[in-house]
């Protein structure tokens, strides 16, 4: 048998090297795949006159940054048309032997008059700590995921980029109680600044019960900043649903006028840096998690 020295022996070191890097990078990918993780934390949310779709992300604790709060996460107009102090989060856990089971879960959301959710001020979003079952979430999704202006120009993120949707569009999707994906593309300009323009379009069926969903961008070997990233995957949550986009028009008739509305298919999606400053406004409990 033939002995490596010397270049070749310092050739098979490098490959060695190469390969691992390669496993742990796709090991990494397999652990932070964000279509499950976010499939696992978006909830149908429901309370007498509202339907919706919440999820929810970990805010690190200031105490202990290794430990975070379990947030909540929607549009506040489902939250507000709820009537009385209690909603429903349809939650799942999954069983030793891999089945799931849906649990229905209240949340008190007032307390008398007073919403004990926050708003931002700018934007249809509401967050509030929420207490749920232990080891319910395999992962808490980081804030960090929550995009901001200097990510999308670093990515170049524009219209045309196709992006995915969650949510439970006319209520329940199926026996386990998971979300609907939907994907779609960015169909408005410019999206910076997000605190200027708030919100952006995405083209996309929407449907009642859409509001709140998360809307997230899951790509591979991505070109920006003149090259092509070969092997890269970048990953993170855009946004969240807030409005369908309607054409209204009013018809003169003989005897009144009527109205007619037609949807378009396309979704106001308000910006995710603008979830994070309501997220972050959250005065954190006293007791920890």
């Amino acid at each position: 048998m033939k002995k490596l020295g010397g270049p070749a022996l310092a050739g098979v070191f490098l490959l060695f090297i190469a390969c691992s890097i390669a496993l742990g990078e796709a090991q990494q990918r397999e652990e932070t795949e964000l279509n499950t993780l976010l499939m696992e934390a978006t909830f149908q949310i429901s309370g007498p006159g509202s339907l919706g779709t919440a999820f929810v992300i970990g805010r690190p604790t200031k105490k202990d940054p290794s430990r975070s709060w379990n947030v909540l996460v929607t549009a506040h107009h489902v939250l507000s048309d709820i009537k009385g102090p209690d909603a429903i989060l349809q939650l799942r856990r999954q069983s030793a032997s891999g089945t799931w089971e849906v649990l229905g879960h209240s949340v008190k959301i007032r307390d008398g008059q007073r919403a004990l959710w926050t708003k931002h001020p700018e934007a249809d979003v509401a967050c509030m700590f929420v207490p749920l079952p232990k080891d319910l979430l395999r992962s808490l999704l980081p804030t960090t995921l929550l995009v901001d202006d200097k990510t999308l120009k670093e990515f170049e993120i524009h219209p045309g980029d196709e992006l995915n949707c969650l949510g439970y569009p006319l209520g329940p999707s199926g026996p386990f109680g998971f979300p609907i994906l939907r994907s779609g593309k960015i169909a408005s300009y410019p999206l910076l600044p997000t605190k200027q323009t708030k919100t952006f379009l995405m083209d996309f069926r929407i449907s009642p019960g859409n509001s709140g969903g998360p809307v997230y961008l899951v790509q591979s070997n991505r070109t920006f900043g003149g090259s092509s990233r070969l092997g890269m995957t970048i990953r993170m949550v855009m946004g969240l649903v807030s409005d369908e986009i309607r054409w209204k028009r009013e018809i003169q008739e003989l005897y009144g006028k009527r109205e007619e509305v037609h949807p378009l298919g396309i979704a106001e999606v308000i910006h995710a840096s603008l979830i994070l400053e309501a997220v972050m406004a959250l005065l954190e409990p006293s007791v920890e998690p």
